[in-house]
């Protein structure tokens, strides 16, 4: 299974944020969207990613101002991505060893999407859960 797989399944929305914005500004829309990650764009372009872990360290080092602050004090400029062409096994072995939880999967410029560690988690069951299926009937039908 490859990374477009995933994306085919799942919505073509991508919540993003432009790097003025507060964080404040950021986590709501991570929570009215229900959503761990959002894409930092300016000018129709990704400039950064914005996650929970990103908002989590902004708390620590700045306490309660955090909120205030903008975006692009916290995000990450230069996120690890994906291909739509990569494994799904690839790509989970990317996110655990750089323990990521969001990626963003580009075709050349274009942004096609994120995928988050449940996504791949998610393909990965469905996957093994489909070869089991496919093991016991072969089993069952074994010629005697």
């Amino acid at each position: 299974m490859i990374i477009r797989d995933i994306l085919t399944v799942k919505s073509d929305e991508i919540c993003d944020i432009s790097p003025v914005q507060t964080v404040a500004d950021a986590v709501s829309q991570m929570v009215a969207h229900d959503v761990g990650s959002l894409v930092v764009r300016q000018d129709g372009v990704m400039v950064g990613l914005l996650t929970e872990r990103d908002v989590l360290r902004g708390i620590s080092k700045l306490g309660g101002t955090f909120v205030t602050h903008k975006v692009s004090e916290m995000m990450v400029t230069e996120p690890i991505i994906g291909s739509p062409t990569d494994t799904v096994d690839y790509v989970r072995g990317v996110m655990t060893e750089n323990r990521v939880s969001h990626l963003p999967v580009m075709e050349g410029d274009n942004l096609l999407g994120i995928i988050s560690f449940h996504d791949v988690a998610r393909a990965c069951l469905n996957a093994a859960d489909f070869e089991n299926q496919l093991l016991k009937r072969y089993i069952k039908h074994w010629p005697e």
